[in-house]
């Protein structure tokens, strides 16, 4: 927080004198100004400030210290070099059309002006001298990096054409669409849904599935936004001042709550920079956080620091009473002797037994979190969550503090994700598809947050079915995912993969087994709007091509976006629509109708010749270039007003706009961000109208729970002996007029949760089944799992549970997560800046285990995982646990050698990177993979000088290709937490050498397999309907029911694992 303007007695006279500008008159203004952080980021006339005032953006001039004044115009967007969102400006120099430079957005509400290092990176990489800059199809076999450029019109027309075929065949669900992390909202949720397919796949389930499922099950919301600025005591399972989601705006404001007075405790067994800040630094054994978590749970419970009304109002503790303990008296008091008897076991010394962390730090903090009581703030994303099996029970049990604190969605606490995001009204909206793609969700994992897609490889071996065509996007497997040999093997093989698009800025490992490779834009090249809950309030940032917008301010007309970009770099947007345009050739497959312009009709277009008469209406009428051009066919929708709709449709940004004397869309495209809502608490207080007690369908459980009926034949049938009124909270005091059943008279009937009643008022409430926090998950109990250590918040030891690993014979745990402050997977490549801050990724050893080992830093060691090894560097350090070994998975992209000269081969600078990736060898015999380094990084000569200035060799070892397929049986999370065996590398090995046996990768896939409990649940349907899964079909008894086992799943056949063999063969 900032501190206001005190002047002294000189400041004041120099004032009066004129001296100095008058501060005290200026402070309302620079209020103003302000962001809610109280720091100046735009300065009042005639000041100096951090940032050009938002009205001088295309007219700004800089003055050079060597030259002229330069003369720009500031267009904003948005990074995209994580997933934050933060708002950048670029600076494009009105002379020649260049971008000369890239720095925060000061209006941007999530970052307020401030990046880190990947923000201004980003002109490396649109400046980057190998970049792929044209459309390019396969010329050779796959991997032979034997490419042709091509034109858009025919790499369009071709993928389309096979895509209609699969369509009309019935085998819809072989297309699919795989993306990183996408950086828009509900963008290709639309075009699929327009489709008709289930082919969404994503790489959750290798990032933050295991979080996300702890959260779900609580409140189906699946991820928190702490307020971390207004927090009292602030704990971490990350590292969150360095790294992570949403590390930037997060940062910033951990900071801030911590300069006010707040406390920091981090659980990390490496001391991370944020962990090095932190007031406590809990160095925990891996997988055993839930056990600290809920010895901190027991001493709240035990010093009675917790919320009674809001346990009490808003926790589903009856359900829980009736369903585990029916012979005890339902009454809040029992729930709470209930709730100490439970946790009692869970001392801070039995955590300190488990985690090794010191049980008076344990107490200690455990007495300051339920201190700060609803100014408790926490966060989770990836770390304990998902690197163990079981790690959904650690983000459960981190919730389960908020939860008897009563911070949840409290001011300096931690809300539901979902409260602090933008959702859009999108324009020509399709109806939701209505199949179900088991190679995305398999019958195995009917609880997975989300795809299973770090198995598809496995799943195309097995024969469960093949891919027509299959998009990437920001999506790279061969390198980020486990066992990346096993994903070359599947996409090199044509019968599993029919055609493969990779949608790319930059070449990667991926792309090198794909038939086309098609340029997509960096960040300022492309269209998207993101919002992330980076703080209680709720704002949308608008990315866009940068160099179009300054084309268009200056009076170009521009129909596509790859004419202002380099080369033929397009965006995805654009390439979406005309793709879908040119599937429905006719527009008889019912797709077309929802990329038809949703402000002009055909008889409109032909009147004003194909055109609009004012810009922000449309430009030239996009029809398909087969198209006839008849004046009465709907012309095809525009960016533009894709994106004018959506920001037409918010309330609070239209009313903005007037103000400013501007139209939705061009405020937009001025500011870069908004902010539709801002204090965003307690929502679940909010009150519903009592009238919605009344209508018909409606009916209050004993639980206070209010349903609606969604089949409006369907009736609750009251069992003898049970009032109609009977009372649902003891004491409570109702009004008249509901019909108040008992819960299980609900249990067969399709209802929608509406709300709750809260001492006679009806509220809204979260989305669970009761309405309220769900302590004890009925659903996993009927659903197979109905132990208590999966019903309610508990403790799962580990697959690295040191019961699991040898230590006397040299086995550790592998800690591969963390991230690098620099990087994010390859998302962050091809930058020259960050690779020279970056560029490997050593094995940390604590000393203790170096001196076993007889290692110091800078020596190799070979690290043996159940697939294979790799060998590193070692990094001795005293910030790791002793027996834990540590590498970051940022490091050791790579690029391939041929025909044996020590360089990258293939046409088009296939290679791509070369300040960051290194030139391998490949081996392939039998399913036995090795790879070894060639040459590492070197200077190189290009357009821009700074490449013959390369100074470091080092790239990074690729580890993630030795990690072996760890499902976990529940939430689907790959467990990325390895038990190696370290030992000092052999003399024939060399820094860099990786080996994986890819059939031994199956077998360990299918023993995971073995763990899990598959669908039809209680109810016949493949997943619990009230869990969030993207893309979700409807659920009508009229037709054919795709959440149920034989309904639709748009391919030829069903897989009968008894049918094949062990790699899918008759």
């Amino acid at each position: 927080m900032g501190h206001e303007f005190d002047p002294s007695r000189i400041e004041k006279l120099a004032e009066r004198l004129g001296v100095i500008s008058n501060r005290t008159e200026n402070t309302k203004k620079q209020r103003q100004r302000r962001g809610v952080d109280g720091i100046d980021r735009i300065a009042p006339e005639g000041e100096l400030g951090s940032y050009p005032d938002p009205d001088q953006w295309h007219d700004w001039v800089e003055y050079e210290s060597e030259g002229l004044p330069k003369e720009y115009s500031v267009v904003p967007t948005a990074c995209f070099n994580c997933e934050a969102g933060c708002g950048l400006l670029t600076y494009i120099d009105k002379e020649t059309g260049d971008i000369r430079k890239i720095e925060g957005n000061p209006e941007h509400p999530g970052s307020r002006g401030r990046n880190c290092a990947k923000g201004p990176a980003t002109i490396n990489q649109i400046k980057d001298p190998q970049r792929i800059r044209y459309p390019l199809k396969r010329d050779g076999p796959r991997g032979s990096g034997e490419w042709t450029r091509v034109s858009w019109d025919d790499a369009l027309e071709d993928i389309a054409s096979e895509m209609r075929e699969t369509i009309t065949d019935g085998r819809e669900n072989e297309i699919t669409y795989h993306v990183g992390r996408p950086g828009h909202e509900g963008y290709m949720d639309r075009v699929i849904n327009a489709w008709g397919l289930d082919g969404h796949n994503s790489h959750t389930n290798i990032c933050s599935a295991g979080a996300r499922a702890g959260y779900a099950f609580w409140q189906k919301y699946d991820r928190p936004s702490a307020d971390f600025a207004n927090a009292e005591f602030i704990l971490l399972l990350s590292a969150h001042l360095e790294s992570g989601h949403y590390f930037n705006p997060h940062a910033q404001r951990i900071i801030e709550g911590v300069m006010e007075g707040g406390q920091l405790a981090v659980l990390d067994p490496r001391l991370s920079n944020t962990a090095a800040m932190s007031d406590y630094w809990l160095p925990t054994q891996p997988g055993s956080e839930a056990a600290v978590l809920l010895a901190m749970a027991n001493v709240i419970l035990r010093e009675g620091l917790y919320d009674e009304e809001f346990l009490s109002n808003w926790v589903n503790w009856q359900q829980f009473l009736d369903e585990k303990h029916p012979d005890r008296e339902r009454t809040f008091e029992t729930y709470l002797d209930v709730l100490r008897d439970t946790y009692a076991g869970f001392t801070p010394e039995y955590a300190e037994a488990e985690s090794g962390v010191d049980a008076a730090t344990i107490e200690k903090v455990g007495r300051k979190i339920g201190t700060a009581g609803s100014r408790f703030a926490s966060h989770i994303w990836r770390s304990a969550a998902s690197g163990n099996e079981g790690g959904w029970q650690v983000s459960r049990a981190l919730h389960f503090l908020s939860v008897l604190t009563g911070s949840v969605g409290t001011k300096g606490g931690t809300s539901p994700n979902a409260w602090h995001k933008f959702e859009p009204e999108l324009p020509k909206e399709p109806p939701r598809q209505q199949l179900w793609d088991e190679l995305q969700l398999p019958p195995e994992w009917p609880f997975a947050h989300y795809e299973m897609s770090q198995l598809l490889p496995y799943f195309l071996k097995e024969g469960r079915g093949k891919l027509s065509v299959y998009f990437t996007r920001v999506f790279n497997p061969v390198y980020t995912y486990p066992d990346g040999f096993s994903w070359i093997e599947a996409l090199s093989d044509e019968d599993k993969v029919g055609m493969h698009v990779a949608l790319t800025p930059t070449w990667n490992e991926t792309a090198y087994f794909a038939d086309y490779v098609l340029p997509m834009g960096h960040s300022p090249e492309r269209h998207d709007i993101q919002s992330q809950e980076t703080h209680a309030a709720t704002w949308v940032t608008y990315r866009q091509p940068v160099q179009r917008e300054f084309a268009e301010r200056e009076g170009e007309d521009i129909e596509r976006t790859y004419e202002a970009n380099p080369g033929e770099v397009w965006e995805e947007d654009e390439f979406w629509m005309d793709l879908s345009w040119r599937v429905d050739e006719d527009g008889e497959l019912g797709i077309r109708e929802h990329f038809e312009s949703p402000y002009r009709d055909g008889e409109t277009a032909a009147a004003n010749g194909g055109a609009a008469t004012q810009r922000d209406d449309s430009v030239a009428d996009r029809g398909a270039p087969s198209s006839d051009g008849a004046a009465d066919e709907p012309p095809q929708m525009t960016v533009d007003e894709y994106y004018r709709y959506v920001f037409e449709h918010e309330e609070n940004l239209v009313e903005a706009a007037e103000e400013a004397g501007m139209e939705p869309l061009e405020y937009m495209k001025h500011h870069g961000a908004f902010e539709a809502s801002e204090n965003d608490y307690e929502l679940h207080e909010e009150p519903l109208d009592p009238a919605l007690l009344e209508e018909d369908g409606v009916f209050v459980d004993e639980y206070g729970t209010i349903h609606r009926l969604l089949d409006e034949d369907d009736d609750v049938s009251i069992p003898e002996g049970t009032a109609q009124s009977a009372e649902i909270d003891e004491g409570a005091d109702h009004p008249e007029g509901y019909d108040t059943v008992p819960h299980g008279s609900l249990a067969d009937l399709e209802t929608q949760v509406l709300g709750v009643l809260v001492d006679g008022e009806p509220k809204r409430g979260f989305p669970s089944p009761t309405g309220k926090q769900q302590f004890y998950s009925k659903t996993l109990a009927e659903w197979g799992w109905d132990d208590e250590e999966y019903t309610i918040p508990h403790y799962l030891k580990s697959h690295v549970h040191p019961e699991n690993i040898d230590y006397e014979n040299g086995e550790m745990v592998l800690v591969p997560t963390f991230r690098l402050p620099t990087a994010i997977h390859s998302r962050s490549s091809n930058s020259k800046w960050l690779e020279e801050i970056s560029h490997n990724n050593p094995v940390w050893l604590h000393r203790t285990d170096a001196e076993r080992l007889g290692v110091e830093t800078g020596d190799l060691v070979r690290v043996e995982t159940e697939i294979g090894y790799y060998v590193n560097e070692v990094w001795v350090t005293e910030s790791i646990k002793p027996g834990i070994a540590a590498m970051s998975h940022h490091m050791g992209q790579w690029k391939v050698d041929r025909d044996g000269d020590g360089e990258a081969d293939g046409d088009f600078d296939e290679g791509g990177d070369p300040y960051g990736k290194v030139t391998v060898d490949l081996k392939d015999e039998d399913s036995q993979w090795g790879m070894r380094q060639q040459s590492g990084i070197e200077p190189f000569e290009s357009d821009d000088p700074d490449s013959a200035r390369v100074w470091w060799t080092d790239g990074g070892v690729p580890q993630n290709l030795t990690h072996a397929p760890h499902p976990d049986p529940i939430s689907g999370m790959h467990c990325w937490h390895q038990k190696v065996r370290v030992r000092s590398a052999k003399a024939d090995d060399y820094y860099g050498d990786v080996y994986v046996d890819t059939d031994r990768a199956m077998e360990i896939y299918r023993e995971w397999v073995e763990k899990t409990q598959p669908a039809a649940g209680p109810d016949g349907k493949r997943r619990p309907k009230w869990l969030k899964r993207p893309i979700a079909p409807p659920s009508d008894p009229d037709e054919d029911d795709a959440w149920y086992l034989d309904g639709p799943i748009g391919r030829e056949q069903r897989w009968d694992p008894d049918e094949f063999g062990p790699q899918g063969e008759d």
